[in-house]
């Protein structure tokens, strides 16, 4: 995916970067001086300045230094970082943590047939999902609020698929959600959003897929609008024993 490349973010600059959003960092860039943001932070100067640095060379927030501070700005990136945590906290207070997200129906590349009918993959999804899926993903197109939300995706209800091998090569593991699929009046369940560990997708794609072909089952064509709400169902069976 497209964070792949982003270096991991830790606790002391998750808080940093916390700080920075709530004293408005979020909306553009903020005046800041490391003096002062390390009294909130309840460190060092030295300690507050070497969290920013790790902020901005991780890609979390852009800075212009000046000569009396510095205007920082968190970057879409950083609210992502920050979507999850917030995503995590509402798993554990609020009593409805479900997510929807919205878009358009778009075409694919065509590699999800393929691969969703490898049988690695086909014994897990049977096993684990409790059904065995239609050859190809349905592919969305998220709206710009969808994107930004779609960090909470990971603090949802999930099913891991394996990594497994054959003769000639290894095939990723995934993660699927369980999700229901609106369109219009109509609306179709179990669906699972798919996430590979290995995609070309970036935060703006989201793959589905279902015992039927959704574009058949909610008569959807290119740009049909679309909400898929993740249901926060524990889907996963136990493995069969021998």
């Amino acid at each position: 995916m497209s964070e792949s490349a982003v270096q991991p973010l830790g606790a002391d600059e998750l808080l940093a970067l916390k700080r920075i959003a709530l004293d408005g960092g979020l909306a553009g860039p903020t005046k800041e001086s490391c003096a002062g943001l390390a009294e909130r932070l309840e460190a060092s100067t030295q300690t507050a300045s070497r969290r920013l640095q790790r902020l901005e060379a991780g890609g979390y927030i852009d800075r212009d230094i000046v000569t009396d501070g510095q205007w920082i700005a968190v970057t879409d990136v950083g609210e992502r970082a920050l979507r999850r945590e917030y995503a995590d906290y509402r798993r554990l207070f609020a009593s409805d943590a479900a997510l929807t997200l919205t878009g358009s129906v778009t075409s694919g590349m065509g590699e999800g047939k393929h691969y969703i009918s490898l049988s690695g993959y086909q014994q897990q999804f049977e096993t684990r999902l409790g059904y065995t899926p239609f050859p190809g993903t349905l592919n969305i197109e998220l709206d710009e609020p969808s994107v930004r939300s779609r960090a909470e995706l990971s603090a949802q209800q999930s099913i891991p698929i394996d990594s497994w091998e054959d003769d000639d090569r290894t095939f990723g593991a995934a993660t699927c959600y369980p999700a229901r699929v609106v369109a219009g009046d109509q609306q179709f369940e179990p669906a699972h959003v798919i996430v590979p560990d290995r995609t070309h997708h970036d935060e703006e794609k989201l793959e589905l897929i279902a015992p039927v072909k959704l574009r058949d089952e909610l008569g959807l064509d290119d740009g049909a609008p679309i909400d898929v709400r993740l249901t926060n169902k524990n889907a996963v069976t136990e493995e069969p024993t021998e």
